[in-house]
């Protein structure tokens, strides 16, 4: 199987407002980065969708090392959260609904099909693929204003 590299941000200008993603992929030395964005959305749905769509781009089962500044996104899936929401018809521990189960859902199918590894980064810290997917989401919500 092979090991791919995930990095993943998404940005929102308001929220409610346009937002973006970006994501980088990375596989035996070769990149491909994805983006795009939305018109009326969360800075969570894109953090979501960031992720969806870089895993829905890998033609494979693989071995994913996913990065991304969001703790919304890497605490759910990591910590079983999301699954446990989705046992529970969407309802989060507290009893309140879980935001966004559309996209959760498409996530934990694609985690099926992948072996994931998760990884936490500091939003705008030193970690430079992770500032060029925060780049790469900034000027998609831009092209929306």
């Amino acid at each position: 199987m092979k090991t791919v590299t995930l990095y993943t941000d998404g940005a929102c200008s308001g929220n409610p407002g346009p937002g973006g993603w970006g994501a980088i992929l990375e596989w035996n030395g070769i990149e491909k980065e994805l983006s795009g964005g939305e018109n009326n959305t969360t800075n969570n749905r894109m953090e979501l969708t960031a992720v969806i769509r870089g895993l829905e781009a890998l033609k494979e089962p693989c071995i994913v090392e996913l990065y991304s500044d969001s703790k919304y996104v890497i605490d759910a899936l990591q910590k079983g959260w999301a699954v446990s929401w989705k046992k529970r018809g969407w309802i989060k521990s507290d009893k309140k609904p879980a935001l966004n189960p559309d996209l959760w859902e498409i996530l934990l199918q694609l985690t099926e099909k992948h072996q994931l590894h998760y990884h936490w980064v500091k939003g705008h810290g030193s970690n430079p693929k992770n500032n060029r997917c925060d780049e790469l989401a900034v000027s998609e919500w831009k092209k929306l204003k």
